[in-house]
């Protein structure tokens, strides 16, 4: 028996061979997480020419760097600003590097803890990603990969990390958003868009003062002497100009403004000849305000000295902008009835630059300033608010812009057809195990079907979507359980996501066997390859039983080795879970190291002549999803008291022996492929059904036959 055994080992002795070569081959660089990088020299490479770096300071925290008065950039730690949990549940801290002009200068990685990329993808391909920054704005909108999409810029993915380099991407943007609007390099982006409106050019009714004040036409900002003096309160100069107890309520200011250029409004209080001139003068997207005012000067005397008056401004959706001398034009009289009388008249042109928008309310800022000394002055203001009224202009619907998605709820979007297809694929599965019993009595129809259901899973949730379960999946849900528990880690990739669920519900049903038999990606191409080999006539070799059911035990103790090893560092159990060949296959398509590509090999080799060898003796995996066998509610799987004694042909056809010699099925080791199904139903296969069938033949023989004796 020993001699038969050390026969058939001999065909192993090369395979086993370059797992030991992986093994030691295994780069030394990749037990180790890389120790976290000091961001002043990163900073120094950036900013070459820098002078001086200031302290990390502020609020967010920043370093300014300066070449000699002048600042030329800033920079600051993503980890500071925006801490999002990657791949291995802690974040990727980076150093983030932007001039004035909100222009990324540099992304350098200074920490992870990111063992896919240690493990099969080199550092240097995470640092070129993060380059990919350089040269952009803040302003940008950035995503990773995804389909083209107008005023999207489209950042090149990293294969084999995906999530890390989504991560990354919102973790670079969030953080340089904040620093630029806290520097006021971007603005706060707006809750609503409002389209810019027209004004009816017909719209007009003759009107007297009185109307045009009365319906808001014409605002007014008046302040009184007890106001101003108000303002100043608590300030060095609340008693220059101090109003006494009589003048309180004296008049301060008097102001009237209004959109000139509405016709109701302009024609009425310019007159015809002057609104036609006006309206001529205009270039287009200009506007145009009228201001009368009584009191304190609008004008003030900065226009006369400076061209620019320094006293008035007009502020919308936030901006403000300020009248210069050639904005102006003096308005020697007003035309409308029962007007009173006014020490200052003016036009203002609103430039087409502003982007005024006469639909949307603005605001009439009036600054008012106290001398402190021949030089000193301080200041105060007070605002008018206006609101053109509906009449007047065209005001197109208000645009609310779509909500800004999670990267959770951006990654599921942009997955959706693969998820559909994939719950498909899925329900297609489960309604099959509910109809079992009439799928297995059609040999023919239910062995293309499972064939053809392989191959999807080959080609597409393996290749395509990437959707292979590792056990370090599993590590990270129970350290993320003893931890702060947050489901948005395992949402980021919603193939993955989903095959869990669907691993989780079929366990529970039917135990390991649905997920390992049908939706594993790497069981699924070693299960082909294997029966292409049989078909073209390869010899099979399988163990005696003996041997064959104590290999099973090295999946349990490269699970518990790797159990162990995560409890202490999930890194270093995810390096060791290379073992498991799934990266190097599906997510990197064998584009990597050479030992993990002849590892990888050697498996499928092994396979070819011994269906699932990896599957059976070695998948860490396979062993943790079999550990829910005893919670299982069904047991589906149809037996004899003949199976086991005498009959054996079902253990016999087992392609991974997970029938006992006594008849019994393993569950923690069938992977539901339902041969023993399709004989159990075939009376031409099945001993105790042909012993059946030849009784009720020669039972009908022995019939004799009905005699008419009417």
């Amino acid at each position: 028996m020993f001699n038969q055994l050390a026969s058939k080992l001999k065909f192993f002795q090369l395979p086993l061979f370059l797992v030991f070569l992986f093994g030691m081959a295994f780069p030394v660089h990749a037990l180790f997480v890389s120790p976290p990088k000091d961001p002043m020299p990163v900073i120094h490479e950036i900013f070459p020419e820098a002078t001086l770096i200031s302290a990390k300071q502020g609020e967010p925290l920043i370093w300014t760097i300066l070449k000699d008065q002048d600042i030329i950039g800033y920079a600051f730690e993503t980890n500071d600003l925006s801490r999002m949990p990657a791949y291995s549940g802690e974040p990727v801290n980076m150093l983030v590097a932007i001039n004035p002009d909100g222009v990324y200068l540099g992304a350098k990685v200074l920490e992870h803890h990111e063992p896919i990329i240690l493990a099969g993808i080199p550092e240097s391909k995470l640092y070129k990603f993060a380059d990919q920054y350089n040269g952009l704005k803040v302003s940008d909108r950035l995503k990773v990969g995804g389909n083209k999409k107008e005023g999207v810029i489209h950042i090149d993915g990293l294969s084999g990390a995906t999530v890390t380099v989504m991560v990354m991407n919102v973790a670079i943007t969030k953080a340089a958003t904040t620093v630029a609007r806290s520097l006021g390099i971007i603005k706060a982006s707006q809750d609503i868009i409002q389209p810019m409106s027209t004004i009816y050019p017909d719209v007009y009714q003759k009107a007297d003062w009185q109307t045009l004040v009365g319906d808001g036409s014409i605002r007014k900002l008046t302040l009184n002497r007890k106001t101003v003096d108000d303002a100043f309160i608590g300030t060095k100069v609340e008693h220059v100009d101090q109003a006494s107890a009589q003048q309180k309520q004296d008049m301060f200011a008097e102001i009237y403004f209004a959109q000139a250029d509405i016709p109701a409004i302009g024609r009425n209080v310019l007159g015809d000849s002057e609104y036609k001139w006006l309206l001529s003068t205009l270039k287009e997207g200009e506007h145009a305000i009228v201001m009368l005012g009584n009191g304190y000067s609008y004008k003030g005397s900065g226009y006369v000295r400076g061209g620019i008056f320094d006293r008035i401004q007009i502020l919308q959706n936030g901006d403000a902008f300020a009248f210069r001398d050639l904005d102006h034009n003096r308005v020697t009289d007003i035309f409308v009835d029962g007007a009173p009388r006014f020490q200052e008249m003016s036009l203002f042109i609103v430039r087409a630059q502003h982007q005024f928008n006469p639909g949307v309310d603005w605001q009439l800022e009036l600054l008012v300033r106290r001398q402190l000394g021949a030089v000193d002055s301080l200041f105060t203001s007070f605002t008018g608010d206006y609101h053109t009224l509906e009449q007047y202009v065209d005001r197109p619907p208000v645009i609310y812009p779509e909500p800004e998605l999670t990267l959770t709820e951006e990654i599921w979007q942009e997955k959706n057809a693969e998820v559909v297809i994939l719950i498909i694929l899925i329900i297609i599965v489960v309604m099959s195990l509910f109809f079992q019993d009439i799928l297995v009595r059609h040999p023919t129809f239910m062995h293309n079907f499972r064939h053809l259901f392989l191959i999807i899973t080959v080609i597409f949730i393996g290749w395509s979507w990437g959707g292979q379960l590792s056990v370090v999946n599993v590590f990270t849900f129970l350290q993320a359980f003893m931890s702060d528990f947050s489901w948005d880690l395992f949402l980021l990739d919603p193939i993955i996501f989903i095959l869990w669920g669907a691993a989780a519900v079929t366990m529970i049903l039917w135990g390991r066997a649905v997920y390992c038999g049908w939706l594993c990606p790497f069981g699924a191409l070693q299960e082909l390859m294997n029966v292409f080999a049989r078909h073209i006539k390869i010899p099979q070799y399988e163990f005696p039983w003996a041997v064959h059911e104590r290999l099973w035990a090295i999946k349990y103790l490269i699970l518990l080795a790797l159990f162990g090893m995560s409890l202490e560092s999930l890194a270093l159990a995810e390096q060791f879970a290379e073992v498991e060949p799934f990266k190097t296959t599906f997510l990197l398509k064998f584009d990597r190291e050479w030992p993990f590509i002849l590892y990888a090999s050697a498996l499928l080799i092994i396979n070819i002549f011994n269906r699932k060898f990896f599957c059976r003796y070695l998948c860490p995996l396979g062993a943790a999803l079999s550990t829910s066998n005893n919670i299982r509610l069904f047991s589906w799987l149809r037996r004899r008291p003949e199976c086991g004694q005498p009959c054996k042909t079902c253990a016999k056809e087992c392609e991974i022996q997970a029938i006992h010699p006594d008849g019994t099925i393993n569950m923690r080791e069938c992977h539901y492929c339902l041969d023993c199904q399709v004989t159990y139903f075939n009376d031409e296969k099945c001993p105790p059904l042909k012993k059946l069938a030849r009784k009720k033949n020669k039972f009908k023989e022995q019939e004799i036959p009905a005699v008419n004796v009417g």
